[in-house]
């Protein structure tokens, strides 16, 4: 049967592949709390439809980043695409561009980011996992920029890699044969079947990251609305509430909970992104009324390319956009402006 929700994806992935990449790509920190935190906190959110509002044109589009966007679900950065179909982010940045969706390519991208570039049709961001020689960081983001990325999204929550218990019990490795050609550090720590990694990275980095190029800085993985206000004095592009989908700091709140206090916080001076347990169009709505200018999406499209490709990472984003579609007109709002947490019960 064909999926219809991205849980039938999910599931046709787990049979799919094998048992240790389910594991890598399911798993989180230490136990898990955190990922279930994520997805429990939209499930008790409640819903407060009104009714008899004309409803009979739904308008999903968002202005990000200068960008008009015809719906605001982006695809995140996913590790190692090669480990869900042989052609790995090249086949996702297809589905991306299929989808209208902005695809924000992974520092440990089993193929370079130029060769994504070539078949990139809708924006293309870059995520930088910072190295610890600097000089690589400045070359990354030179290539990224050349090749055509238009924001660097710098991942700000990962000094360490939090406890992988479930990706160590079974025995993930990468194998020997996929390159990580943009993340020339995690290559040792992945090939020698490790998680280490020790990378410090500081507000004087990301004043750094500014003055390489002109693209907008976004940072992901920010929680606290003390980071949140610092970013926005600094004139950053956006920032991003997530918790790595609960890989790191295990017990990390929700990102759903963190998110009110950022946006409060930022006050409309920079958007602000939400990311970690969205599965349907009703989780993104809950979003953008708590006050996210856009969501992403990680693990839901890597099943839809481990299962059918281009077109299954099109498919994902096109039943999330149609259930948004759904959820609006239930709710009465019929834009995305419209969105507050009057339907928040």
């Amino acid at each position: 049967m064909e999926p219809v929700s991205l849980q039938d994806f999910e599931e046709a992935a787990r049979r799919a592949l094998p048992s240790a990449t389910v594991d890598f790509l399911a798993g989180g920190a230490a136990d898990e709390i955190t990922i279930r935190w994520n997805r429990e906190a939209y499930d008790r959110l409640r819903l407060r439809p009104r009714v008899l509002i004309d409803v009979s044109r739904i308008d999903t589009r968002v202005k990000l980043l200068g960008l008009d966007l015809p719906h605001p679900v982006l695809l995140a950065p996913v590790a190692y695409q090669k480990l869900l179909h042989p052609e790995g982010e090249v086949a996702a940045v297809r589905g991306a561009g299929t989808a209208q969706a902005v695809y924000v390519f992974s520092s440990s991208a089993n193929v370079p980011v130029e060769e994504a570039a070539r078949v990139a049709t809708s924006p293309l961001w870059f995520q930088l996992y910072v190295q610890a020689d600097r000089g690589q960081n400045q070359e990354m983001i030179q290539r990224a920029v050349a090749a055509g990325c238009t924001a660097l999204c710098v991942t700000v929550d990962t000094p360490v890699i939090g406890p992988r218990n479930r990706e160590q019990r079974a025995g993930f490795t990468l194998p020997p044969e996929l390159t990580v050609p943009m993340n020339p550090q995690n290559v040792k720590a992945r090939g020698a079947g490790g998680t280490s990694r020790r990378v410090s990275v500081t507000w004087t980095d990301i004043e750094t990251f500014q003055s390489l190029s002109s693209v907008p800085v976004l940072l992901k993985g920010v929680l606290h609305p003390e980071d949140a206000d610092r970013a926005a004095r600094m004139n950053l592009g956006d920032v991003i509430v997530s918790n790595h989908g609960g890989r790191n700091l295990d017990t990390a709140p929700a990102t759903l909970d963190a998110l009110p206090e950022v946006v409060d916080r930022v006050a409309g001076r920079l958007p602000v992104l939400v990311d970690g347990g969205i599965r349907r169009g009703t989780d993104v709505l809950k979003a953008l009324a708590h006050g996210a200018s856009a969501v992403m999406i990680g693990r839901p499209y890597a099943y839809g390319l481990a299962v059918s490709g281009a077109a299954g990472v099109a498919r994902v984003v096109e039943i999330l956009r149609a259930e948004l579609e759904m959820a609006m007109a239930l709710v009465g709002c019929p834009a995305i402006v419209d969105l507050d947490r009057s339907i928040l019960g």
